[in-house]
């Protein structure tokens, strides 16, 4: 069905955060609304401070252009623009642009008259995000502890992080993140095989029904959670993901200085290994 056949219905009125019917409007089929205003705002300017640090670097390259934040000796104070200030402003502007998304999704969920499960999903990436930018270098109190904005830089922060914790696999919370992470993959595979299985039919066949596909997870494995389970089972599992992932590095370094591997003698201490 095009979309326009019964796009009507949702384009209505209200349902605004802020701004009234001044920014209540469309540019062709997507909702502007007021964070739509801010969310492109802080995004092109973000994107635009990227361009203008990148031309004061030594290197057009895009794998090794890097945004790095301030040195720790700054502490939580500004940065002078040029050693870590930049850094600090397009932090704001991502957080700008990325609340400003969520929120614009809270006035279409509104319009829509449905529950706000895809704005909070939206917040628990930006929540693993501030994580890594904001709550962790403030709780160490320096932003210098923050990832630079570059790709080779960035993995390069990533593997020196891991390395100070000797084996950053061994941290409990970023086991459970991995495990969601593969698990939603396992879940979601199996979904989309399944539906795919069903509506494509070999030459001769007729497209199967929500029943059939029931039917084959019953033989499967003995029961099958139905189509709106899997869904809700999908969105459990990708927002434990990211939640988790959140806090794996929330805790290393402000709750945990030692290597992970070591956090886990109590294991090795219980008295049934006496």
């Amino acid at each position: 069905m095009a979309m326009l056949s019964f796009e009507r219905k949702y384009r209505v009125r209200g349902g605004t955060l802020l701004g009234g019917d001044l920014f209540d409007f469309w540019v062709g089929p997507f909702y502007v609304g007021f964070f739509g205003v801010t969310s492109a705002f802080f995004a092109i300017l973000g994107t635009l401070l990227i361009v203008w640090g990148a031309s004061q670097g030594d290197t057009w390259n895009l794998w090794q252009i890097s945004i790095a934040p301030p040195d720790i000796s700054y502490g939580l104070a500004l940065a002078p623009l040029m050693e870590g200030g930049l850094w600090q402003i397009i932090t704001i502007c991502a957080l700008g642009a990325f609340i400003s998304w969520a929120l614009r999704q809270v006035e279409i969920s509104r319009k829509l008259g449905m529950g706000y499960h895809i704005p909070v999903a939206f917040g628990v990436a930006i929540f693993a995000y501030a994580s890594l930018v904001v709550i962790r270098p403030v709780l160490l109190g320096a932003w210098g502890h923050g990832f630079p904005y570059g790709i080779l830089s960035h993995l390069d922060w990533v593997s020196n992080v891991g390395y100070q914790y000797l084996h950053f696999h061994y941290n409990p919370a970023h086991m459970l993140a991995v495990s969601f992470f593969f698990t939603t993959t396992l879940a979601l595979s199996l979904h989309g095989g399944l539906v795919l299985s069903a509506i494509n039919p070999g030459k001769g066949e007729t497209v199967k029904t929500a029943e059939h596909e029931n039917t084959f997870f019953r033989d499967f494995i003995g029961y099958s959670i139905g189509e709106l389970g899997i869904h809700r089972l999908g969105l459990f599992l990708a927002l434990n993901a990211g939640f988790w992932s959140a806090i794996c590095i929330i805790i290393s370094g402000p709750f945990w200085t030692r290597g992970w591997p070591e956090w886990w003698n109590w294991w090795l201490e219980l008295p049934i290994w006496a």
